[in-house]
């Protein structure tokens, strides 16, 4: 769910302005799991800026207080949830913890870290939305601490059917500041991809683990 179609226009700007989303249709990046895409998102560049940084941080906490009002706890999903779970928990003065992407090696082999209890309401913050598999083994990490995750937010998902899937499964309202098709548009009325690139990027999202150029 889009927080607020003018915000989801704004943050797409964002993000091409300062190139924390590169698009390349007839240059492809591959990434980690093999998948050719037209796309690239590095949302971690958000927090060099900071009117973006700013910005974000106000949007993601106001989408808070809206969707998912009077939360306990703030959790960033690791690593890049971490730095913005912690400006949003700051802007609400509310703790902040943090979830791995595996359980420590040692000690006392944490998955959560920091301070959550027992049927505290969490909310989730994630910089990237993709096919909400590690985002959502947070959840499932947060919820065997016997917390209630009433939602997640996060600054931009591709909107793959694959991760709509998913958090229907597990229940878990997603609020985003913008997505795959708010880009496109945004990227096509200020000149950074061509008309004819619209198509090949619409092609990729229908079906990315099959798509080749």
């Amino acid at each position: 769910m889009i927080y607020n179609e003018n915000i989801a226009d704004k943050v797409a700007e964002f993000l091409l302005q300062i190139k924390a989303i590169k698009l390349q249709p007839s240059k492809p990046f591959v990434w980690a799991s093999g998948w050719k895409s037209p796309i690239y998102c590095d949302n971690r560049k958000t927090l060099s800026y900071p009117p973006v940084r700013t910005f974000i941080r106000q949007q993601l906490s106001a989408a808070i207080q809206e969707k998912f009002p009077q939360p306990d706890v703030i959790v960033g999903v690791a690593t890049g949830g971490i730095a913005q779970g912690v400006l949003v928990a700051q802007e609400l003065n509310l703790p902040f913890a943090y979830v791995r992407s595996s359980a420590k090696g040692h000690g006392l082999q944490n998955m959560v870290e920091g301070v959550v209890e027992e049927g505290q309401r969490v909310v989730v913050v994630e910089d990237l939305v993709s096919t909400g598999g590690s985002s959502l083994k947070a959840v499932e990490a947060l919820c065997e601490k016997g917390c209630t995750v009433v939602g997640m937010v996060a600054i931009f998902s591709y909107d793959f059917d694959i991760a709509k899937e998913n958090f229907e499964k597990h229940k878990c309202p997603l609020v985003v500041l913008s997505d795959y098709n708010y880009l496109i548009n945004t990227a096509l009325k200020n000149n950074y991809i061509a008309e004819k690139d619209v198509e090949i990027l619409k092609a990729w999202r229908q079906a990315p683990d099959k798509w080749n150029p």
